[in-house]
């Protein structure tokens, strides 16, 4: 099914509306010397918003859907308490303008067309152009750090889609219900109103040379090793990582980064807690309600 390359992500939709993707997609997923996937995830968006699908499996025919199967997770207070208390500043999980608001299946962004005030260009390298070269204030002058940490390290990184306003992603939604039907389109599209790419504190990496662009295969890449190592020192997290997809309702994206802060997204790393939503006590969004 792969050959030399990771299928697009028209086929990778495709296979999982006939329910054979994971199984068919296994042979294209990158394994570690341990022989165990290299990459841990779900997945979100990518050119349409936070959830396109693009799943990979492990190294086996066989994959279990269990979200804790491959890599144990610390769980919140368990005899402690949760790590999101423990931190010195705490910050909003609903307020669209906080660097911990949660935005998945079941927490839509209050107000739905929500755009953020401090819209702007990041200095790093584009891949794109128009709104979507935007990041808000903060996750720009971060995503400045990380892009200058990845090229002295001899890593290119790319912005490839940042902000995407919620006509932006009415106009990609609908398009993807019209071709295909609405069920469909919650598996390759987020709704308008529920996608992270609206907040402004999440964006899409390529590699400059846009090899396995919005593929599974591109957890292979160098820019993604680096980050998916790295992004947590600069405040960011890969939000939908491999094999949770069933806690953040959508398969693994090793290109998509989002902004929490160093301290939180360090303590995510230090408990090796994988999403938000199990660091923050929240219910898995699977779905849409």
């Amino acid at each position: 099914m792969c050959h030399n390359t990771a299928p697009d992500r028209r086929t990778v939709t495709a296979l999982l509306a006939a329910g054979l993707g994971l199984t068919v997609l296994t042979a294209c997923t990158p394994e570690d010397s341990h022989g165990a996937s290299a990459v841990t995830g779900g997945a979100s968006a990518a050119g349409s918003s936070s959830a396109s699908v693009s799943p990979t499996a492990a190294g086996s025919p066989s994959v279990s859907s269990s979200p804790t199967a491959k890599q144990p997770v610390a769980s919140p207070g368990k005899g402690a308490l949760p790590p999101s208390a423990s931190l010195a500043k705490q910050h909003s999980l609903t307020d669209p303008r906080s660097p911990w608001v949660v935005v998945n299946k079941h927490r839509p962004l209050t107000p739905l067309q929500f755009a953020p005030p401090d819209l702007v260009q990041p200095a790093v390298q584009l891949a794109t152009s128009g709104e979507s070269a935007l990041l808000n204030s903060t996750t720009a002058a971060a995503a400045g750090k990380l892009f200058a940490a990845a090229a002295n390290a001899g890593v290119t990184l790319t912005l490839a889609s940042g902000y995407r306003s919620f006509q932006t992603q009415t106009a990609t939604y609908n398009g993807y219900v019209n071709t295909r039907g609405r069920a469909s389109a919650d598996t390759a599209s987020a709704r308008p109103g529920f996608s992270e790419h609206q907040t402004g504190w999440a964006f899409d990496i390529g590699d400059g040379g846009g090899a396995c662009s919005f593929q599974p295969c591109f957890a292979e890449q160098p820019a993604a090793v680096w980050v998916k190592a790295n992004a947590f020192k600069y405040g960011f997290v890969v939000r939908y990582p491999w094999m949770l997809h069933e806690t953040t309702g959508y398969y693994y994206e090793p290109w998509h980064l989002r902004y929490i802060g160093p301290e939180a997204a360090g303590d995510m790393a230090k408990r090796g807690i994988a999403t938000v939503e199990e660091y923050f006590g929240l219910e898995a969004a699977s779905a849409y309600l």
